[in-house]
């Protein structure tokens, strides 16, 4: 990347679609000239980006371009058998993940952004603190929401229960069992 003249050393998370295609096949699916100095046997990756970036092929819904198996094979990673690390920046994305080694079936972790809502007392609007949050910081308070990660667990009863706030033990942080959920 180049700021002012200035390179800098970058890091990239994103969501890919990697389908299978030489170089020739790729040239040939965008409608492009193999050029002469290109191996079309190269075999790689037609690479879609799930989460950003402007369609530049009608066919696709993301941002489309070619790469050789070895170096998709360093960039990217299955969305199962992530790190803790991987799987937050998925979740930040707006994607929910889970462990696959938790005991409890189809518990997932989502992140939150912040949000400030207008006070209770506030007239004209759908979105305001509730009665509950009112109690704690009174009527006239508006509520600035800091992010946070939410889990959607089971409780002891075996019920569903919403769990604003849920922290990642040392297991979670240092498993690489982590996945995205569709």
């Amino acid at each position: 990347m180049i700021m002012n003249g200035q390179k800098k050393k970058c890091i990239g998370v994103k969501l890919v679609e990697l389908t299978p295609m030489n170089r020739a096949d790729y040239n040939v699916y965008r409608g492009w000239e193999l050029p002469a100095d290109e191996d079309g046997t190269d075999e790689g990756y037609l690479v879609e980006y799930m989460d950003g970036g402007q369609a530049n092929d009608s066919r696709r819904k993301g941002y489309i371009s070619w790469s050789p198996i070895a170096v998709a094979d360093k960039a990217y990673r299955e969305t199962s058998g992530l790190s803790f690390g991987l799987a937050i920046e998925a979740a930040k994305k707006g994607l929910k993940i889970a462990r696959k080694g938790w005991n409890g079936k189809g518990m997932w972790v989502v992140f939150m952004s912040g949000m400030i809502l207008p006070s209770f007392n506030t007239q004209g609007t759908d979105r305001k603190v509730n009665d509950r949050t009112a109690k704690w910081i009174g009527p006239d308070t508006p509520l600035e929401t800091l992010p946070y990660f939410a889990m959607w667990t089971v409780n002891s009863e075996g019920r569903r229960a919403w769990l604003p706030g849920w922290l990642a033990s040392q297991t979670d942080m240092l498993s690489d069992d982590w996945m995205v959920i569709e």
